[in-house]
């Protein structure tokens, strides 16, 4: 790994700087603590680098909201903490690529690299101590920049600057050249990230100005197919092809590891644009996205719309602080809580079905880069609030995956099922979303979806039907898939209700409540239960052993809270109100060695409380349900305050698709949905001074707060819509109509929502 010695902490773009695109680099200055009331002016709280360093595993690069697109740098170095392709801590590139992950813990994607480069280069990484070994360059920190839409780098091998811009299908490149008689780039359709491998990659020189071509790979997503068609603004002058280190001349080639060498002579700071258009479905339909997506060469209007498009997304929430860091903070969360899903469609609606079949024009926006074990938990309550009009895209787009393949989804990406992590999330989101009332699905097809999904045989499930318990000889992870499948069941019961289906719902509550088969009421704990139905030994409540004990990620500690959909009766479980305190309260201090083989998962660590891993997230919000609300003002700002910053490593984990960024902005806004299914949203500690929500319909939700400040960090009292409000919660069906939420805070803990009647649902 190659280290600038001079790492900055701070971003070029940080608000007190004020840098905002009109074009794309004017510069403007803002008084801090000004209510961001014009839309046109989020941009500037956005610092793309949050995330980048520590284990973030952040996309840095330009894109636009929910694009398919994400085009940004690659860097030379390869591991954990280069799942989307680029680490903070790093100085090298190796090509801008089109497809990025983002917070994820596992790498793929990065595909169609594209590397400006001088002089004569071997198709080849290479290393930067050998620069004749390839084509990495080396770059600085202090030459790049990046906002939300654009990227701009110096490549100091070459004195190549690089600007980067998108469509949602469309990546547009701008180069300013040196003088040089042998210009021009490598296109590299053999490099991917982290696991993606190239299968088969073809590329052809249409014309003077025009390459196309495909690369389909295989990964974490095993059957990866992406077409293009690229075009350039200067005419090429020679074109090269290779499927190894020699190159040869042609039009086409088709193999396993494809490079392309385009050329061309280049005068003193002469620019080269290139425009590069996705399509999963062919490349004719890639030139149609082309068209009408970028059909000129206006970069800096491109840069514009994008910017644009950010600003008008940010703008569903408008939010004052007198804190430049809490803003910047904010809205970084809210944007990266916008990278995905994103679209896996053509401009037209065609797209590539998970049974490989081409679907036409289709009637809703097909979407990818489903997280759903980390996001059904934030980011989809989240996007229920802001993004209502994108959730029935992606309710549809998990019905038909559940026609195409047999099952909701459970980690989908590009046409893919990867069955990555544990449980049924995908039951979990869209029984969210028809309990909330969402009306542009197949309601019957919906419950049909999760029905069947729950009533399969595989990952566990025959055990659960067949024991109402999964056997921890039989099944590693147990504890934690059966956890999160009564999560999916609870959910379930809830639609048959709604829908009149009795039977159903007798049946799937009774699967809720089989988190109480894992509980060891000896021990105190969640954990694994044998064959023979005795507890397996032995047992150790600190110990995690990644991939290979009981635990997901956790360990006994963490995931003894994960009952979500029955915090009552996990208080009953472990003895009532007053036990369930004291052990909670012991989650956050306690110390224990959680073994050599632990999972790096396990991160932002508060006693045995992890913040860094999505099944501890509900988990300060607890304290509500036992009476305690001002308990959870505690842990909440805390976290707040110490696990997440305005700085290139300001994330304590894995970013994890948006639910990282989710969790912040609820809980800033002083809200979160604990019961993944039921709308009710706890009221916690709100650090915002005013929040102005668009909730759709032309409706929008205020909250408005009162005497808040670091120590006045506890609910005196609320009205809602102006009348006394003494809940400790509030329903979403209240949030989306519209109205005022006006919050009280002070110094000391109140006696708000602690009375019985007060306590969330």
């Amino acid at each position: 790994m190659h280290k600038l010695s001079d790492i900055f902490r701070k971003s070029i773009f940080f608000v007190l700087t004020g840098l905002v695109a009109t074009g794309v680099l004017a510069q403007q200055k803002r008084k801090p603590g000004v209510t961001p009331d014009k839309p046109e002016c989020l941009t500037r709280y956005v610092d793309p680098y949050i995330g980048t360093g520590f284990h973030g595993h952040v996309f840095l690069g330009a894109n636009v909201p929910f694009g398919l697109v994400q085009l940004g740098p690659v860097n030379l170095s390869e591991g954990w903490d280069w799942c989307s392709g680029y680490h903070y801590s790093d100085s090298t590139i190796v090509g801008f690529s089109h497809t990025h992950l983002s917070g994820t813990g596992i790498g793929d994607l990065g595909d169609i690299a594209v590397m400006p480069v001088t002089g004569d280069v071997r198709f080849s990484k290479g290393n930067v101590e050998d620069p004749k070994s390839g084509f990495v360059s080396l770059f600085s920190h202090k030459e790049e920049k990046a906002n939300p839409g654009y990227y701009s780098v110096r490549l100091k091998r070459y004195n190549i600057k690089a600007e980067l811009t998108a469509t949602a299908r469309v990546g547009f490149h701008r180069y300013t050249f040196p003088q040089s008689d042998n210009a021009g780039f490598v296109i590299d359709l053999r490099q991917g990230i982290g696991w993606d491998l190239a299968k088969e990659t073809y590329l052809e020189k249409v014309n003077d100005t025009t390459l196309a071509g495909y690369r389909f790979s295989s990964g974490w997503a095993r059957d990866q197919r992406i077409w293009f068609k690229m075009i350039f603004s200067k005419p090429i002058k020679s074109f090269l092809v290779s499927d190894s280190t020699s190159a040869q001349t042609g039009d086409r080639f088709k193999g396993k590891f494809v490079f392309g060498r385009v050329s061309f002579a280049t005068k003193p700071g002469e620019i080269v644009k290139v425009k590069v258009a996705l399509s999963p479905v062919s490349v004719e339909n890639a030139a149609d996205n082309m068209n009408a997506e970028v059909p000129g060469w206006n970069f800096d209007k491109v840069a514009e719309a994008a910017d644009t498009a950010w600003n008008k997304e940010l703008s569903r929430a408008l939010v004052h602080s007198d804190d430049p860091a809490r803003l910047r903070t904010f809205y970084t969360a809210l944007y990266h809580t916008m990278i995905a899903p994103s679209y896996f469609n053509d401009h037209n609606k065609d797209y590539l079905g998970t049974d490989k079949k081409v679907y036409k024009n289709a009637s809703f926006n097909n979407l990818t880069t489903f997280s759903l074990w980390d996001t059904y938990r934030a980011a989809h309550p989240l996007f229920t609030i802001l993004h209502g009009d994108k959730v029935n895209d992606m309710i549809n787009t998990m019905l038909a995956i559940y026609q195409q393949q047999g099952k909701l989804p459970v980690w989908h990406l590009m046409g893919n099922e990867t069955d990555c992590m544990v449980g049924n999330p995908g039951i979990i989101v869209v029984a969210d979303a028809v309990m909330k009332g969402f009306k542009g699905f197949d309601s019957n097809l919906a419950f049909e979806a999760m029905k069947n999904s729950a009533m399969l045989d595989e990952r566990g499930l025959k055990y659960v039907k067949r024991y109402g318990y999964i056997p921890a000889d039989s099944t590693v992870e147990s504890v934690a898939m059966g956890l999160e499948y009564a999560i999916a069941d609870w959910g379930i019961a809830q639609v048959a209700k709604k829908l009149g289906k009795q039977q159903d719902f007798a049946y799937f509550d009774k699967r809720g409540r089989y988190y109480q088969n894992y509980f060891d009421k000896q021990a105190g704990f969640m954990r694994g239960r044998i064959s023979d139905n005795e507890w397996r030994d032995p047992f150790n409540p600190f110990e995690s052993i990644h991939g290979k004990n009981d635990y997901t990620e956790g360990n006994a500690w963490q995931y003894t809270w994960l009952v979500p959909q029955d915090p009552y009766g996990l208080i009953g479980l472990l003895g009532g109100e007053d036990r369930f305190l004291k052990k909670l309260d012991s989650l956050f201090t306690i110390k224990g060695d959680l073994g050599a083989h632990a999972s790096p998962d396990i991160s932002g660590l508060i006693g045995q409380y992890a913040h860094g891993n999505e099944p501890s997230h509900h988990i300060a919000y607890l304290y509500h349900y036992a009476g305690k609300p001002w308990r959870t003002a505690d842990r909440v700002r805390y976290i707040l305050d110490h696990l997440y910053t305005d700085k290139f490593d300001g994330l304590c984990g894995n970013e994890d698709v948006g639910q990282m960024s989710a969790w912040y902005v609820l809980s800033a806004l002083g809200l979160y949905q604990v019961n993944p299914t039921n709308g009710v949203f706890v009221i916690g500690s709100p650090v915002m001074n005013d929040a102005t929500l668009n909730v759709g319909e032309g409706k929008s939700f205020r909250i408005s707060v009162k005497n808040n400040s670091v120590s006045n960090k506890y609910v005196q009292s609320i009205e809602l819509n102006g009348k006394p409000y003494s809940k400790s919660y509030i329903l979403y069906s209240d949030i989306v109509k519209g109205g005022t939420m006006s919050v009280v805070m002070g110094s000391k803990p109140s006696g708000w929502g602690t009375g019985r009647g007060d306590r969330p649902l």
